[in-house]
């Protein structure tokens, strides 16, 4: 099954959730494959979230046939044999949660086959499905070196099939509202071959994944641990090789100016020329100004004609384009053209471009 899909049609995590919707509008179980650490599991959270409703959580490759039918036990006031459905199971009418199992492929096929009822006709042995749950399952491939059995065809056909790829773009978006450390963003920005480096045949047990690009990002949220110690946990999260490239951005990186004196215009120069440094520094200046902006800082445009005006005077015309971009959409950034005195002289240089990019 899943060795067909991976030639088939894929979908970005953005592009996954639009189709997701739909299956949930309309009651329809949908089945997301995909290599690990895409983000799955976020996805589904996600939704969740979005339409206010609880996500049940299942791991089917931890259960067993009869975790899903029930355990049987004596009802002694009818005099017969009743089923005592899982407790992870929803039990209100009026429950409106998704019902999340993940990991289904990984299950035995034991397991499988006593799902098939549960997911086309919303109920197993005498247990029935709430009306207003919805069920999303999500695995991996055969291909991706994980513990996963052949989905058998009945199963599969009880669902509407969506293969994940990993996509910088909506990485990106995800990252900049979850603040993702700007060293990561800044490497992964202009090295975007490196957000994702999973290769099934590689001996490596740590390799490059969206979620594990996270996980250097909460690693650098302190700096409390020597370089070489920072290299050995970074290495345990994305592979040696990257990690080793990755220390040598962040070394350039750190020797950027502070994007505190930079937006208070005590700093208007840099000598660093590296671009995945200089991207890093715009994300930290647009961190700076999303944060000034939530406390309403009264000279937050002063701050930002400082944005405009450092990304001129530094960076190339690639770099600023960029930076406005990101400012204005990943950020949303309320720039007011009146008050800033570098507008003009931005918008003459580089107004076709930013148009352009805005556009593509």
């Amino acid at each position: 099954m899943s060795e067909k899909l991976s030639a088939n049609r894929t979908v970005s995590p953005n592009e996954a959730k639009a189709a997701i919707r739909k299956c949930l509008k309309k009651q329809r179980p949908v089945f997301m494959w995909g290599p690990p650490g895409i983000g799955k599991s976020d996805i589904v959270k996600q939704l969740g979230a979005e339409q206010d409703r609880n996500v049940i959580d299942v791991r089917l490759s931890l259960w067993e046939p009869t975790d899903i039918k029930g355990i049987p036990f004596y009802n002694s006031q009818l005099g017969t044999m009743a089923w005592a459905p899982p407790l992870e199971f929803p039990s209100d009418p009026e429950d409106t949660s998704i019902l999340f199992l993940d990991e289904l492929n990984s299950a035995a096929p034991a397991t499988q086959a006593a799902a098939y009822q549960l997911i086309l006709n919303r109920r197993v042995g005498t247990y029935q499905l709430p009306k207003g749950v919805s069920i999303v399952a999500a695995g991996n491939r055969e291909t991706d070196k994980g513990v996963t059995y052949r989905m058998p065809a009945p199963l599969a056909n009880r669902f509407l099939h969506l293969e994940l790829r990993c996509d910088f773009d909506d990485f990106h978006s995800w990252a900049v509202q979850n603040r993702i450390h700007e060293q990561v963003l800044g490497y992964v920005g202009f090295s975007k071959q490196d957000l994702y480096d999973f290769d099934p045949k590689s001996p490596s047990k740590a390799f490059a994944t969206p979620r594990s690009w996270v996980f250097v990002s909460e690693l650098l949220e302190e700096d409390d641990v020597p370089d070489n110690t920072l290299t050995d946990l970074i290495s345990g999260a994305i592979g040696e090789g990257l990690a080793i490239k990755f220390m040598a951005h962040r070394k350039v990186a750190k020797q950027m100016p502070d994007p505190t004196d930079v937006l208070a215009g005590k700093v208007t120069k840099s000598e660093i020329k590296e671009i995945s440094a200089m991207y890093s520094l715009t994300i930290s200046l647009c961190y700076e100004l999303q944060e000034a902006d939530r406390k309403k800082v009264k000279n937050w445009d002063s701050m930002a004609d400082n944005f405009f005006g450092f990304m001129m005077d530094n960076f190339p015309t690639e770099l600023v384009v960029m930076g406005a971009k990101v400012a204005l959409t990943g950020y949303q950034l309320p720039f007011d053209a009146s008050k800033l005195k570098n507008f003009d002289k931005f918008h003459d240089k580089y107004g076709k471009y930013i148009i352009q990019a805005m556009e593509g």
